[in-house]
């Protein structure tokens, strides 16, 4: 290989073998590098080193100055097999055995294979690139039509659509007319939470109200859409319909509002309709019905949570765009604060969405004064809250779910005292407790006793206003068809009294009818003290008495009524009491297992039924 001693620098780099000269415009050899790279060449021709990479490796182990590639020693040593007749120049760049061809078509293949995945990743950014357009379009659509056009076809400008939109369209978009904005914070959390049953409750003036109403709106655009929301009174509801009046034609023009029926029919054909549950059994007003959206607003006030559970399974919609929700508004306190609290406050930390018994995700989000600054900023609120009695300052005003007003059994738990209904042995001893009302309820409930640890079960209940002597002695007889013995019990001692009239007493008719009864133990503290101890959870994980869950009235009686606040050790006769009192005159008459020989005495066999024994007492 012939090395020139000078030649002319073609590049920025310097190749081995040369340095520059003092001028810097020539390249001239460097004997000891030239030598090196010639002993390489020589030795690779002639097989003393096995491959071009070796030759590097040991001219750049041997120089310390400059370095080589074995791609340089490659040209070198091509052209020395040229100059010594051992290559024909024209012979093609590159010879394939049969390895090198199979590693042609793997690199071939890995390459095929980069550019199908090239080709996929660049389909998919055109896909979301025509779903952007597309979308940027029927916004533009929307905003160029007038705003009564738009309602009427369901066009509706919502947030992510104006998130589409240029920076500075997008702010004026905005700012042009803001029917609603929530504040940042509870409220804002509440209208975003993903969670199918959300309870926004703690302080008053919190925002809960506009954010109940504002909340169902969220598929307004949907025809299949059906929402409820709930109080506990009509007249309560006032304020909210109210408030929709305002709000509602603003967002949806040409919505509708049916006074009578007290539902809104938006431009899409959804509806929106205000009920009210005074009674647990207004729930039955909505049987048969369908809702995508249910609202309690102040749902404390439900004394029992029977309407929550019986509308949760009213809760479904045929729309694969909707997803249904739960929603609750309260603050602290009220007849239902137990049950509110055990299912939305006790079993995760606020603002944690958790999965309940039910299978239903579910949060508690905390309300505070301060997330409404329009209530908050002037403190004239906040002082009337201030002034409240301690009681109900700590929960309106502080958002306490601690600080209850005096629940009269709190011990009562429904998954300790409440179970489902089984078939009762045919042994067990039957009791019955009866309170009489006519303007009131009148109330009867049936108990047995397990005779393996004397746990009193309350098995069915009656509860119905505006009944005759009569119409209860009826009633009483159609229901007991079913017992295998004639049920004895105890009356209130004020159905024996007379009225100035001759004819029989509520007693007295109920007796002529074949019911064997004595007059109840009236003893009112006497009487709650039995209940308490029936409450109590023995030693051996069983409380002395259990109730069917077939039996709302005398459950919801136990968890909400109050006590008396001028006599704590009474119950607050004004609360709806009466399966209360009927069970408490069914426990003072002390019920206790029989002997079974003495009771398959009375048991009715194929003869009519006489419920009249002929033994009184038990």
């Amino acid at each position: 290989m012939k090395f020139p001693k000078t030649k002319k620098k073609a590049s920025g780099s310097i190749p081995f073998g040369y340095e520059l000269t003092e001028d810097g415009k020539q390249l001239q050899a460097v004997p000891k590098q030239i030598k090196m790279l010639q002993d390489a060449i020589d030795g690779v021709i002639d097989g003393r080193i096995a491959s071009l990479r070796e030759a590097r490796e040991i001219i750049n182990n041997a120089s310390e100055d400059a370095k080589v590639s074995h791609q340089t020693i490659s040209k070198y040593v091509k052209q020395e097999k040229i100059d010594r007749g051992l290559l024909d120049p024209n012979t093609p760049k590159r010879q394939y055995n049969y390895h090198s061809e199979t590693k042609a078509k793997i690199s071939a293949q890995r390459s095929l294979r980069e550019k199908k995945k090239r080709e996929k990743k660049l389909q998919a950014q055109l896909s979301n690139l025509k779903t952007s357009l597309k979308k940027q379009e029927s916004l533009q659509t929307k905003l160029d039509e007038p705003a009564d056009a738009a309602t009427k076809e369901g066009k509706i400008v919502e947030a992510d659509d104006l998130e589409l939109l240029p920076d500075n369209v997008r702010e004026e978009a905005k700012a042009k007319e803001v029917i609603f904005q929530p504040n940042e914070g509870p409220q804002t959390d509440f209208l975003a939470a993903p969670e199918t049953d959300v309870l926004y409750g703690g302080a008053a003036g919190g925002g809960k109200s506009y954010a109940m109403l504002v909340d169902p709106l969220r598929f307004a655009h949907r025809a299949a859409h059906r929402a409820l929301i709930l109080r506990r009174s009509m007249p309560e509801l006032r304020e909210l319909i109210d408030k929709s009046r305002e709000l509602y034609p603003k967002a949806f023009p040409g919505c509708k509002f049916r006074e009578v029926e007290k539902i809104w029919t938006f431009p899409s054909g959804a509806k929106l309709e205000f009920g009210f549950l005074e009674r647990d059994a207004d729930v039955y007003r909505y049987q048969g019905q369908a809702y995508s959206w249910i609202g309690f607003d102040e749902i404390t006030h439900l004394s029992t949570e029977f309407s929550w559970n019986y509308l949760a399974s009213r809760l479904r919609t045929t729309d694969p765009e909707i997803t249904p929700y739960m929603r609750c508004t309260a603050n602290p306190g009220g007849a239902g604060a137990h049950w509110v609290k055990k299912r939305y406050v006790h079993p995760s930390e606020p603002n944690e969405s958790f999965v309940g018994a039910d299978g239903l995700t579910r949060k508690f989000i905390p309300a505070r004064l301060d997330d409404n600054p329009y209530l908050s900023k002037d403190g004239r609120y906040e002082q009337m809250l201030k002034a409240l009695p301690d009681v109900q300052r700590k929960q309106l005003l502080e958002g306490d779910w601690d600080i209850t007003e005096g629940a009269a059994f709190t011990e009562f738990d429904t998954e300790i005292h409440v179970i489902p209904p089984f078939e009762i042995p045919i042994g067990w001893e039957r009791v019955k407790g009866i309170d009489y009302g006519y303007a009131s309820e009148s109330a009867c409930v049936w108990g047995c006793v397990d005779p393996s640890d004397g746990t009193l079960i309350i098995y069915r209940e009656l509860y119905r206003k505006g009944l005759t002597g009569e119409d209860l002695a009826v009633m009483i007889t159609n229901m007991e068809l079913e017992d295998p013995f004639s049920v004895q019990g105890v009356l209130d001692t004020a159905a024996w009294n007379r009225t100035g009239t001759t004819g029989p007493t509520v007693g007295e008719t109920l007796q002529r009818a074949g019911h064997k009864l004595r007059r109840a133990d009236k003893n009112r503290i006497q009487g709650k003290i039995q209940i308490h101890e029936y409450l109590r959870v023995q030693p051996s994980g069983r409380p002395k008495i259990q109730i069917f869950n077939s039996c709302p009235n005398l459950i919801r009686e136990l968890q909400s009524i109050p006590l008396d606040k001028s006599n704590p050790e009474d119950v607050d006769t004004h609360a709806p009491d009466h399966a209360y009192d009927a069970l408490r005159y069914l426990i003072m008459s002390r019920p206790k297992v029989n002997d079974i020989f003495n009771q398959f005495k009375h048991m009715r066999m194929e003869q009519a039924y006489t419920p009249v024994d002929s033994e009184f007492g038990y």
